[in-house]
């Protein structure tokens, strides 16, 4: 992050802020950044509706099958952007094999409405809608009963309760929420990517892979300083985040015991069907239409007994050496970087939770910082800091696959920690201060006192940075060079080049991996202490 920002104020390495003042003087500087704002702020106002619902029927009520909603929501999170991006494409459009197959496709020459303005926002806002929801979830489990129940003995209906007291005093998870996804809105790449590019719409990421794919490293300086001002976007995010806490104090008086759900009596069934109906515009059709795409032998296609084929799969799991290659680099930067961030996470933990201190708390933010800030300051950052040769090693690692692994290894840290560091805090430390007093040393004390313990939450910590970074393309759209392609490269390649049905082939196989893992995660569940597999109750 130093070197980014040494780079935008000090090209060459002389203070000198002519370059960054003719770039933030472009027009199309300025284009993107509105673009880039808008984006973000209506996206974000679609996550609070969707976030805030979902979290008050699953935390509040008594409708039925919370597990499965919860699992379901979450599932957008999940996906990587460029495939949610990719499934809404497929949905609409004259071209639609499932819109087809229906025989409810638009007519020939109507443009596909998701290739917009209104399409980002919309997949944007859906996408996100899971941070708001963990947030106001977590919150709503410490929300003190006695708040309720002494509205509703004083005669208070459910709506008055939930307008009057939960939702004010949800104020800071929510505004927590809408941080991340107004942060995560603004240095989303894949879907402005799939949806605004070929529209001629431009964000700041975009334009920075733009300028980037149009004139290679010559442009670096420019990138750095559209990369700090993508930077200083997010953090206004959290400043006014900030901002809005302050003026009131949230402080709750009272035993943290679950409150009571409210009973929605008749409306439980229309309040069921309404949520299951929302999950399935925002989560099963775009999926369905994905499907479809990949089954039939070219786009545009229906799908039917006589289209229906596996061609697709076997072309990109078996025959192109560039999907083939990319399933092999993703499974191999995906598992070391989990494999490496798990051995790291214990330690680490036991440094912030057990030894607190100024060094603990500096290295506690460092390891949030290139996770809160978009993946393409990351990139732009890796670069900069990679692309001259080491010092006395001489290696070069840039348009290298070791430069997409450190990258992953500094993005997704703190993914891995937090599992571990949230175990870690419920765990009585006699047993360690015993084994000290008996004259073990720190590294003897880690392996077989420590570990043991923190193994189920390291490997779900792992766990979640193997399905993040299976798929991740923001990073790697910036870091890859030809062999080393990631999935989320080569669904972007596939789609760019026209070759629809195959990307949608990549992509379903990568949905199921991710539903799989998802799975395989509820299982550790069972062992961990709730909040660690996010959709777990």
């Amino acid at each position: 992050m130093a070197r980014l920002l040494a780079e935008a104020v000090a090209p060459g390495g002389r203070p000198d802020l002519t370059l960054a003042a003719e770039v933030l003087a472009s027009r199309a500087t300025w284009i993107a950044t509105w673009h880039s704002v808008k984006t973000a702020v209506l996206g974000t106002a679609i996550s609070i509706a969707l976030g805030t619902g979902f979290a008050l029927l699953v935390g509040l009520t008594d409708a039925r099958g919370k597990a499965a909603l919860t699992f379901l929501f979450l599932m957008p999170l999940m996906i990587p952007p460029q495939i949610s991006a990719l499934a809404f494409a497929q949905l609409g459009g004259p071209a639609s094999p499932l819109l087809r197959t229906l025989g409810i496709a638009p007519r020939l020459g109507t443009p596909n409405r998701f290739f917009s303005e209104g399409g980002i926002v919309l997949v944007l806002g859906i996408q996100h809608a899971p941070l708001v929801f963990l947030a106001l979830r977590a919150a709503l489990r410490s929300l003190p009963a006695e708040e309720i129940e002494a509205a509703r003995a004083s005669g208070a209906s459910p709506r008055f309760a939930l307008r009057t007291i939960v939702l004010p005093l949800m104020t800071p998870a929510l505004a927590a929420g809408a941080a991340l996804a107004f942060v995560s809105a603004i240095g989303n790449f894949g879907i402005p990517a799939f949806l605004g590019i070929p529209a001629g719409y431009t964000v700041l990421p975009t334009l920075i892979y733009q300028r980037l794919a149009s004139f290679g490293p010559a442009i670096i300086a420019e990138t750095a300083v559209l990369s700090v001002l993508i930077g200083v976007l997010a953090a206004f995010g959290f400043a006014v985040q900030a901002a809005v806490l302050r003026r009131r104090d949230f402080r709750l008086a009272g035993t943290a015991r679950r409150a009571g759900g409210f009973a929605l009596g008749l409306w439980r069934l229309p309040t069921e069907m309404l949520a299951w109906g929302t999950l399935a515009l925002i989560l099963v059709a775009p999926l369905a239409a994905l499907v479809a795409t990949a089954l039939v032998p070219a786009y545009g296609v229906k799908l039917g007994p006589g289209t229906a084929t596996l061609h697709n799969f076997a072309e990109v799991l078996f025959r192109q050496d560039a999907t083939v290659r990319a399933f092999r680099n993703s499974f191999a930067l995906a598992g070391g970087a989990a494999l490496v961030l798990m051995l790291v996470a214990v330690p680490f933990a036991y440094l912030v939770v057990w030894r607190r201190g100024r060094l603990a708390r500096v290295l506690n933010a460092a390891a949030e910082l290139p996770y809160a800030l978009p993946g393409i300051v990351l990139g732009i950052a890796m670069i900069l800091l990679f692309i001259r040769p080491l010092p006395f090693a001489g290696v070069s690692l840039y348009n290298t696959i070791w430069i997409i692994f450190l990258a992953y290894l500094a993005r997704f840290l703190i993914l891995c920690i937090r599992p571990v560091t949230g175990a870690l805090e419920q765990v009585d430390r006699a047993l360690e201060e015993a084994a000290r007093m008996t004259g073990a040393r720190l590294p003897f004390r880690l392996l077989t006192v420590v570990l043991p313990i923190l193994a189920p939450a390291a490997a779900a910590g792992g766990l979640l940075v193997f399905m993040t970074a299976f798929n991740e393309l923001t990073v790697s759209a910036l870091l890859w060079s030809a062999g080393n392609e990631t999935l989320g490269v080569v669904v972007f390649n596939l789609e760019d080049a026209g070759l629809s049905v195959l990307a949608a082939a990549v992509s379903v196989v990568s949905v199921a991996v991710t539903v799989a893992l998802m799975l395989l995660a509820s299982l550790f569940g069972k062992r961990l202490p709730p909040g660690v597999i996010p959709w777990r109750a």
